[in-house]
């Protein structure tokens, strides 16, 4: 693996300044494949049931790839916004959370309008043996390359890089898989936008107070 130049950054920082990037993708500027490639040998060194190492990573850059790719989201995206489901709606009666949702919601606006321009777009699959997707235990295919991809998109910050985790596009799965001749039975986990970033703000991001998510030995609610 080469080495690139990149900013210094501890592992928790790292960790919690990773943010999914839209509208701050540079649109002209190329992304080597060699970074990309870093990148994901870094994404391998995740974990996978069994070990099996199931994954695989569809690269695209090419330019009427990607325009296809995007018309089949926004087409996705558009079902999406008008959805009880949309970023932007959602938490709509909460005033510390609403102002960040519309921010969201309206970044993701920006993205489906944008995506064909994305230098680089990332899939990482899972070949699940099958066309159909398994009944039960769905948690060890998927937990068998999620992890990878956020592994990616780790490595992608830190080589400044930013990425976007949607997956907007399986609502035409089929339709892409056929477009890169993906075989039937390799499923697509998410798509990751990759184009440098702008800017350097990165920071942690507001959430909510563990003690409100955290359930120690039984469901019960915390005592607050």
């Amino acid at each position: 693996m080469t080495s690139s130049p990149r900013p210094e950054l501890t592992a928790d920082e790292l960790l919690t300044t990773t943010r999914s990037v839209r509208k701050r993708l540079d649109l002209d500027r190329p992304v080597p494949i060699e970074l990309v490639r870093e990148c994901l040998e870094i994404a391998l060194q995740a974990p996978s049931a069994s070990n099996e190492q199931g994954w695989h990573f569809m690269v695209v850059t090419d330019e009427d790839k990607r325009a296809a790719i995007a018309d089949y989201y926004r087409r996705s995206f558009a079902d999406y916004e008008r959805s009880d489901l949309f970023a932007g709606s959602l938490f709509a009666d909460d005033p510390n959370r609403a102002p960040v949702q519309a921010r969201v919601g309206n970044s993701a606006a920006y993205l489906a309008q944008v995506l064909h321009r994305v230098p680089v777009l990332v899939l990482p699959c899972i070949d699940s043996h099958s066309a159909k997707l398994p009944a039960a235990n769905q948690s060890a295919l998927w937990g068998s390359v999620l992890p990878a991809a956020w592994n990616y998109m780790l490595a992608a910050r830190a080589r400044g890089l930013g990425t976007a985790w949607t997956t907007l596009h399986q609502a035409f799965e089929s339709e892409i898989g056929e477009l890169l001749g993906i075989p039937d039975t390799v499923h697509q986990g998410v798509l990751l936008p990759t184009a440098y970033y702008t800017g350097e703000t990165f920071k942690v991001a507001s959430r909510q107070p563990l003690d409100e998510v955290l359930h120690l030995n039984t469901w019960a609610a915390p005592d607050r």
